[in-house]
C-alpha cells in the first residue's frame, strides 16, 4: 500500500477498519485480492512480478500491510522485495519483535503494520525507525500510515484519519461504511503547496503525489496513468466478527472495474 488508515477499537460496532491504496505502475502486473489455492489461509492480492503482496490475513487472525519509505536516491534495484515480508508474517506464529529480530537489513525502506487478532496486538515495524528491531504497539485509536513514518502529518494521512473519523461517526451500517471510505480514498484533491512534504522528488512531483488518489499520465499517451492507484481496499470488521473485505481496482483509462467482495462470516 501507499497509503491507509486503520481504526482499533474506535468505534464499539466496528473494533476494527482500515481503509488503504495501493499506488504503482501500471506497468507491473498484479492479481487482485483472492484466497491463493497454494496457501488457503491466506487473502492477498498478488504482486505478479515479485511474488509477494502488499496487503494480506489468513483465516485464523493475522493481517499485515506494507508501504514503501520515500527516499529517492536510496532505493538498490537490487534489493529483495519487500511483499515477501507480508507473506513471512502470515505463515509465522511469531510475536512482532520476535519477527522483527529476523528481518533482513537489505531491504529497501519499508514500513510494515503487523497484527494478530488472537493477542489483539498490533505494531508498526520500519528499518527507517529509530530502532528498526523494536516494533512499535499501536494503541486504540486511528492511524494513518503513507509513505513516511507512521502518523507522519502529510496532508494525505491527515485528509484520510478525518475521513475515516467521520465516516465512523456517521455511518448507518457496515456497508454505508464501506462506501464512505471507498469515497475517501478516490479523493484526488491535490493538497496546497503550502502543506506539501519536501521528500526530495521536487515541487512538481509532490504536488502529483499529494492526493489520496493519484494519477500520473504516461508522457507518450497522456490519457492513460502511467503511475498511480491500482486499488482501494477496505476491511470492516464488526464486534460479533463478521468481517468485510472490499477491494476496487482501477484501469489505467482511469476506469473503476467491479469491486472484489470477500465476507468472513466470523473472524478471530
Amino acid at each position: 500500500m501507499c497509503l491507509a488508515a486503520f481504526a482499533l477499537h474506535a468505534h464499539p460496532r466496528f473494533p476494527l477498519v482500515i481503509a488503504a491504496n495501493r499506488d504503482e505502475f501500471f506497468a507491473r502486473a498484479a492479481a487482485p485480492m483472492a484466497w491463493w489455492a497454494e496457501r488457503p489461509e491466506v487473502l492477498a492480492g498478488r504482486d505478479l512480478g515479485a511474488g509477494g503482496t502488499w496487503f494480506g490475513l489468513t483465516r485464523g487472525g493475522r493481517l499485515a500491510l506494507l508501504t514503501n519509505v520515500r527516499e529517492p536516491g536510496r532505493n538498490n534495484p537490487a534489493a529483495p522485495s519487500r511483499g515477501a515480508m507480508v507473506l513471512d508474517w502470515l505463515a509465522s506464529r511469531e510475536t512482532a519483535p520476535a519477527f522483527a529480530q529476523r528481518l533482513a537489513g537489505s531491504h529497501n525502506g519499508f514500513n510494515l503494520i503487523t497484527a494478530d487478532l488472537a493477542r489483539d496486538a498490533w505494531h508498526w515495524l520500519s528499518n527507517r525507525a529509530p530502532e528498526p528491531r523494536a516494533p512499535v504497539a499501536l494503541g486504540a485509536g486511528i492511524h494513518a500510515l503513507s509513505n513516511a513514518a507512521l502518523d507522519t502529518p502529510w496532508p494525505k494521512t491527515l485528509g484520510l484519519r478525518t475521513a475515516m473519523a467521520d465516516a465512523l461517526a456517521c455511518a448507518a451500517d457496515a456497508d454505508d461504511l464501506v462506501q464512505r471510505l471507498l469515497a475517501a480514498l478516490a479523493d484526488p484533491t491535490p493538497a496546497p503547496d503550502a502543506e506539501l512534504p519536501d521528500t526530495g522528488v521536487g515541487l512538481d512531483r509532490e504536488r502529483l503525489l499529494s492526493p489520496r488518489f493519484i494519477r500520473m499520465p504516461a508522457p507518450e499517451r497522456p490519457e492513460l496513468a502511467a503511475y498511480g492507484t491500482r486499488c482501494s481496499t477496505v476491511l470492516v470488521r464488526e464486534a460479533g466478527g463478521a468481517t468485510r473485505v472490499v477491494e476496487r481496482s482501477v484501469a489505467p483509462d482511469g476506469r473503476w472495474l467491479a469491486p472484489v467482495v470477500h465476507d468472513l462470516p466470523s473472524w478471530p
